[in-house]
């Protein structure tokens, strides 16, 4: 039987966002198109995954895609708002 989700269930953003991804293509996205790459629980929405890195972070989100690549991880791709750069959030998070 499946489990359903509690209406009143305390938001964990440290149960959605597992680690940030240190790839080429991601560097890359966070340099030229202010975005960060994070790899997330697999069963988060986009709207979970933006409230978590807003919380987390303390910016703006502007869009979240999410992909599921091939080694069963689910990564979301998130676009910041100009006025937070991402340069700054990935030299905080020790990625550049």
């Amino acid at each position: 039987m499946a489990q359903k989700k509690k209406k009143n269930q305390e938001f964990d953003p440290y149960r959605i966002i597992k680690y940030p991804l240190s790839t080429e293509k991601s560097i890359r996205q966070i340099e030229f198109d202010n975005k960060l790459t994070f790899v997330v629980d697999k069963k988060a929405t986009k709207p979970e995954i933006e409230k978590a890195v807003e919380e987390l972070f303390k910016v703006k989100v502007l869009k979240v895609n999410t992909q599921n690549s091939f080694k069963g991880q689910k990564r979301a791709y998130v676009k910041l708002s100009p006025e937070h750069l991402a340069p700054d959030v990935s030299a905080d998070l020790g990625l550049i």
